[in-house]
């Protein structure tokens, strides 16, 4: 047998590295590099007798896949190896784990035998096995898009006439200049495609980082044909033209899917129409890809932990509030935790969670579905905005009596929203007993990695801005290149500012202080990174132009 000398100061970098990252200590040797992970599970199969196999090596019964799912499978990082009986073969690479062992015993009901294998092997047979995960970054689809791969999922069969329109939306020109229209979007990065009815043509623009770019001028006698093929999509009523209308459908991109949401309003030259590209791996990045500065980060990580209270962000629409709960809301989702979500309309749909389309016009408002969610013993609520006092009373009172609430309200900055809550009729002291954390948050252009240009900061400027900027110091602005297409910028980053409601602001709001007050406390107190301060912070770091910084957070 091969003995490893492990000394004290080893298993002391290896525990502060368990605690740390909450993983077993065997883990945590490997990733202090004390011991290489194969050397670690050759102890392993030595002393505890259980084999080691080879995954890539193994081929895997296809039908394993109706005991085990994908979800479980990835959830767990196992995968099954055979069944025999009420007998079940597992490869996991930490077989001490014997809680995972219990969930899979319990699921499936078979007594559960284990086989060892690295974590990275795992992975691999995960996806060689149940296939790559169907969604995909919006980036990573534009490289197979191809007019031969792209399909439509789920699409309507049946049609009805009105018209003429239905006729000409089923015609090739049509459908392709839809497709045409999709395509460019996932191609160009874009967020949202509007397609704008004028007096004579149909304006077509997408919202690539934030900004609106004309794209396309189609003829206005395609207008009809067009807006019935995308109602057809939707499964939207082609016969209502006179009301605002929802839906939403899927495109298949090779073994990709991209999910699109879409809005339909009616205007003086027509119905326009507003598409929503939502693209499910912004949710698996987690709190670590958006951008926040690691002091946010760290408090944003420590609130989520909480058994109860409530978690407020805020900001505009299109800030990135709704990126940010589901990326939280995501790493939360795991089988012991009920997860409850309401949404005006449910954005991302997601496995593993009960998400509730909220319709006031039927009386299921947000408060009305949220008192019912309430009765169902949820751990965790997501209620998609906090509009009325109703809402915002029945979400604090949940906070206090036992789940963790996430939320959204419309302020300008994180203090603001402690106001806002008062002025909507909720009690000071609820407010203060219940609120954990507020983060204000926004989207800032990043500048373009191939093109961006060096500058000197002036005396005058730096004077200006202060914020312990110095006269000479290198910072960056946007020049344009083909790759970000004469913009400058090339993708986007979050803006944060995140207030921890600790006992001096609960007195604070007790005592009836102003949002002000409790911002700038916050700040020099508590030292809280504002918005503004975010922006310049990246700013010098190269990550952002001073003008962006500007844009995006001119309130402050």
């Amino acid at each position: 047998k091969i003995k490893y000398h492990i000394n004290q100061e080893d298993i002391d970098i290896a525990i502060g590295i368990q605690k740390r990252k909450n993983i077993n200590f065997g883990k945590a040797l490997v990733e202090a590099q004390i011991i290489k992970e194969d050397q670690f599970l050759s102890l392993l199969v030595d002393e505890l007798g259980i084999p080691f196999i080879n995954l890539s090596k193994y081929k895997i019964d296809q039908s394993l896949k109706e005991i085990i799912n994908e979800r479980i499978a990835r959830q767990y990082n196992i995968i099954p190896i055979s069944a025999l009986g009420n007998s079940l073969t597992l490869a996991m690479s930490d077989p001490l784990n014997i809680f995972i062992v219990d969930d899979i015993k319990n699921i499936t009901d078979k007594d559960i035998d284990v086989v060892m294998s690295t974590d990275t092997d795992i992975v691999k047979a995960i996806d060689s096995f149940y296939g790559s995960k169907d969604s995909a970054t919006v980036k990573d689809i534009a490289k197979d898009i191809d007019a031969g791969d792209f399909s439509i999922v789920d699409e309507k069969d049946e049609t009805e006439s009105i018209d003429g329109a239905v006729d000409q939306s089923e015609q090739a020109p049509i459908i392709r200049i839809v497709n045409l229209i999709i395509k460019e979007a996932i191609k160009q990065r874009a967020s949202d495609i509007h397609i704008e009815p004028a007096m004579d043509a149909l304006r077509v623009r997408y919202r690539i980082d934030g900004v609106l770019r004309d794209v396309f001028s189609l003829p206005k006698e395609n207008q009809n044909a067009i807006i019935v093929r995308i109602k057809i999509l939707s499964r939207i009523d082609i016969t209502a033209t006179q009301i605002p209308q929802d839906g939403r459908f899927k495109i298949k991109i090779g073994s990709k899917e991209v999910d699109f949401r879409v809005s339909l309003l009616p205007a003086t030259f027509g119905q326009k129409i507003v598409l929503r590209i939502l693209d499910k791996m912004n949710l698996s990045v987690g709190l670590d890809g958006l951008g926040f500065n690691p002091k946010s980060l760290e408090n944003f990580k420590e609130a989520v932990k909480r058994p109860f209270g409530m978690i407020l962000v805020t900001g505009p629409t299109g800030s990135g509030k709704s990126t940010t709960l589901y990326s939280v809301i995501n790493a939360l989702n795991t089988q012991e935790r009920n997860i409850v979500t309401i949404e005006d309309p449910v954005e991302y749909l997601i496995e593993g969670l009960s998400q509730i389309h909220a319709r006031p016009e039927i009386g299921l408002t947000f408060a009305e579905g949220l008192r019912s969610v309430l009765r169902q013993s949820p751990d965790i609520v997501m209620v998609g905005e906090i509009r009325d006092n109703e809402t915002a009373d029945i979400a604090i009172k949940a906070a206090l009596t036992g789940q963790l609430v996430f939320s959204t309200l419309h302020t300008n900055d994180a203090a603001g929203a402690l106001t806002r809550l008062i002025d909507m009729g909720v009690e000071p002291f609820l407010v203060a007993s219940s609120l954990v954390m507020v983060s204000a948050q926004r989207l800032c252009r990043k500048l373009c990695k191939n093109c961006k240009e060096e500058m000197k900061l002036t005396k005058e400027l730096a004077v200006k801005i202060g914020h312990d900027l110095k006269p000479g110091m290198i910072i960056y602005k946007a020049r344009g290149c083909e790759a970000c297409r004469q913009t400058g910028y090339m993708g986007r980053v979050a803006l944060t500012e995140i207030l921890e409601i600790d006992d001096n602001i609960r007195e604070m709001l007790l005592k009836g202080k102003s949002s002000d007050n409790i911002k700038e406390f916050a700040r020099k107190e508590k030292g809280m990174i504002t918005l503004w301060e975010d922006a310049l912070d990246k700013c010098t770091a190269g990550i952002t132009s001073l003008e962006e910084g500007l844009r995006v957070t001119s309130e402050d």
